[in-house]
């Protein structure tokens, strides 16, 4: 992170911890009313989108059946979606910002080939130890449940074979006189 200072200052806010919690309904786990709602009203304001102003204005909407009917949870609660054009514009946002990601690391690993591959190579050994650590407890894992599915198994293998030496004797059942 010494290097931050030479990267674009949209690149420094992304990596920049915030404060704020997470407040209610998100969207690409964003915060739709916070985050996603005066966004899209400033991109509108700017003329960038041309997003619904009842979409704006009520996005959260009660989802409905193809039949018509009000759609309901397996809980029994009504269940609720957001609206179609903040959805689609947050989609495209996603797309976009994935974009936008992989353009600028494969612009940075062009630019900058020898250091990327040194970042590579030092994650990559840093790496190595907490792979072969993980390697060890999976196996060690995997070995108890082997035994563990072995032994119960067995029991039941005892159980059925006392179950063949020894039948449960059926009760004759009498009839009242």
């Amino acid at each position: 992170m010494s290097k931050l200072k030479d990267s674009p200052q949209y690149i420094k806010n992304l990596l920049m911890p915030t404060t704020k919690p997470p407040a209610g309904r998100r969207v690409w786990s964003i915060d739709l009313e916070t985050v996603w709602l005066p966004f899209l009203t400033a991109t509108n304001t700017m003329g960038d989108t041309a997003i619904p102003f009842d979409a704006l204005g009520s996005p959260i909407r009660l989802a409905y059946d193809k039949d018509g009917s009000v759609k309901f949870s397996k809980s029994g609660r009504p269940v609720s979606r957001v609206a179609k054009p903040i959805s689609d514009s947050v989609t495209l946002i996603r797309q976009n910002f994935v974009a936008n990601i992989q353009q600028y690391a494969e612009q940075v690993a062009t630019d900058r080939q020898e250091d990327y591959a040194k970042q590579i190579e030092m994650a990559r050994v840093a790496g190595r130890p907490i792979v072969a650590h993980d390697r060890i407890e999976l196996d060690k894992a995997i070995q108890l449940q082997l035994a563990e599915a072995i032994r119960e198994a067995q029991e039941e293998a005892k159980k059925e074979a006392q179950e063949v030496a020894h039948p449960v004797a059926e009760k004759e059942m009498v009839t009242a006189q």
